[in-house]
């Protein structure tokens, strides 16, 4: 069990670090990102929006059999989640909920699939070294904007810089080596078409976040400067998905059709 897990572990720690780097660069620019809070989100959709199109859905597709369906899901699970923690927050309080409240399903979407990566490594570890190795640094590409992006919603929440930091460090950072932990045991029962429909969903979550609460800001903004953020966004992913480790991101298919044969 040890020995299974310390592989994915490791990978999925190095995971956490890197989006741990990007919460602290935007972190410790506090004036800045207090100013350009709005911006950054919308930056921030730009770029999982092109993440989810051009990385991320492509691979649910490969992966899962159901993936159109299952996206769909996802998506309107994202809306539904954010609807009815929205509605639980008037009822409690008799109030138009508040804005941390409001940016609470988003972030909490972003966890969910932070977890399903670090499911991701372990199945992919488990088939084959080399294979885990190319999923690991595959997924590691948009772990960097996992963490801006959790910050820019929970900033443009009104949350504080301090627990900004502190609640996306949890929720795209620490759930990754969780998902590993928490999948380690029971790796070898999970069949690539059941992670596949995990990872479709997660997918779906993902596109919810970037359509709405991140471009929400957008309609607020002048023109200008609106599309400028946007355009960043979008490049600034474009540069992650071709890079060269991008290059193996099908390695780690290949090993959730090994897992199948094994299982």
């Amino acid at each position: 069990m040890l020995g299974a897990i310390q592989a994915p572990l490791l990978f999925g720690l190095f995971a956490a670090f890197v989006t741990t780097i990007g919460l602290v660069f935007v972190a410790r620019q506090q004036r800045w990102s207090e100013e350009y809070a709005k911006l950054l989100a919308v930056a921030a959709g730009g770029m999982l929006l092109t993440l989810v199109f051009v990385h991320i859905a492509p691979e649910a597709l490969e992966r899962s059999s159901q993936a159109p369906v299952l996206i769909a899901s996802g998506f309107l699970g994202g809306l539904a989640l954010n609807v009815g923690l929205r509605w639980f927050s008037t009822r409690a309080s008799g109030q138009v909920p508040s804005a941390p409240a409001m940016v609470a399903a988003p972030v909490l979407a972003i966890a969910i699939h932070s977890f399903f990566d670090g499911i991701i490594y372990a199945v992919t570890f488990a088939t084959s070294f080399e294979a885990g190795v190319f999923a690991a640094l595959s997924l590691s590409l948009h772990e960097f904007p996992e963490g801006v992006i959790a910050f820019a919603l929970l900033r443009q929440g009104g949350v504080s810089s301090r627990y900004a930091l502190l609640f996306a460090f949890l929720a795209s950072a620490a759930t990754t080596p969780l998902g590993v932990i928490a999948s380690a045991p029971v790796v070898f029962s999970l069949s690539s078409e059941v992670i596949g429909n995990l990872f479709a969903v997660s997918a779906g979550l993902l596109l919810f976040v970037a359509t709405g609460p991140l471009m929400a800001p957008l309609r607020s903004q002048p023109l200008g400067r609106g599309s400028i953020a946007l355009a960043i966004g979008v490049i600034f992913a474009l540069g992650l998905t071709h890079s060269p480790l991008n290059a193996h991101r099908h390695a780690d298919t290949v090993g959730f059709v090994a897992v199948t044969q094994v299982v």
